[in-house]
């Protein structure tokens, strides 16, 4: 939690700024829009965090999250009947994808960096292949219910983030949080401690794909068919998740504060949208972030990367 209190301090501020601009934000409806909005940002956030914290990088989740919403409408076409089984088929296909990638990565030792690119074009050329550049099909109202519908006040889309939230920081308090940390801090420690490294990397990108299964879901209900509906959220994930103290290097960082990252980043979005500040400096924006971050990434990790005493002397 200590770790947190940074960012939710920028967090707190950005959100009083937002209400000093538009007073509307401070009621529940004006309040629950907002969280509506950044959902599923902040859920793939928590799966880009498992990657990034294991020492690796996903950057196929922004392409993952339009295949999917493109699928479920070419596939559920408007039949309310084909809602329940296309669903399951995305969180399949998410972990599938998370397996490739992790396997790949592992296995035969290509970098993620690589492997998530080469996914990403992939993903992308076969939603263009498929759809020609335009989604054909239509979601059910039983699939559009999960971003615009909702459990009395509460909208489902928030539900759902509560319980993403409550089961990624579960997972980081359990055995397989410390050995990811463990691994992203040390591979070879971990490996010659017991961890068995290739599978809680392959776990931890599994864990990205289901994230964007989520996100995809929520996303394609809230603002329907698009083929570019993912298009940059990988890049917003990974600014979300380094703007919450999350070492990019691996190893260090809280996955509460890589959702309290994904809202800030939302609430500097909206802010800036509130003065009339064009969008495209969002992308500006990110840059700054992960170059900063890299930056001073790069000041603390010859610490972690200097050989112990030990360690000289098992090399020599």
């Amino acid at each position: 939690m200590k770790r947190a209190l940074p960012i939710l301090a920028v967090l707190v501020v950005l959100l009083a700024a937002i209400a000093v601009a538009n007073p509307f934000f401070l009621e529940p409806a004006g309040f629950l829009a907002f969280l509506k909005r950044a959902a599923p940002l902040v859920i793939l956030a928590a799966g880009q965090y498992f990657v990034i914290v294991s020492g690796e990088f996903d950057l196929s989740v922004g392409s993952l999250v339009t295949a999917e919403v493109v699928i479920a409408a070419r596939l559920i076409d408007g039949d309310e009947s084909a809602t329940w089984p296309v669903l399951v088929l995305l969180i399949v296909v998410g972990l599938l994808v998370g397996l490739v990638n992790g396997v790949v990565t592992t296995k035969l030792r290509v970098p993620s960096f690589i492997v998530t690119l080469g996914m990403l074009l992939i993903l992308s050329g076969a939603v263009f292949l498929w759809t020609g550049g335009a989604p054909r099909g239509a979601l059910s109202e039983g699939f559009r219910m999960f971003g615009r519908g909702g459990l009395g006040p509460l909208p489902w889309s928030v539900l759902i983030l509560l319980a993403v939230g409550a089961a990624a920081i579960w997972l980081m308090r359990a055995d397989f949080g410390k050995t990811l940390i463990a691994t992203g801090d040390n591979e070879r420690a971990a490996a010659l401690s017991g961890v068995r490294v290739d599978r809680v990397k392959i776990f931890a990108f599994m864990l990205s794909g289901l994230a964007a299964a989520v996100a995809a879901i929520l996303l394609g209900g809230f603002a329907g068919v698009s083929a570019q509906a993912g298009q940059g959220l990988e890049f917003s994930a990974i600014t979300a998740v380094v703007l919450g103290g999350v070492a990019l290097g691996g190893g260090r960082g809280s996955v509460l504060a890589a959702m309290a990252g994904a809202f800030t980043l939302e609430a500097l979005f909206t802010l800036l949208n509130l003065y009339g500040i064009s969008g495209a400096l969002e992308f500006t924006v990110q840059g700054v972030i992960i170059i900063a971050a890299v930056a001073a990434g790069a000041i603390r990790l010859p610490s972690k990367f200097t050989p112990r005493r030990g360690d000289a002397h098992a090399a020599s």
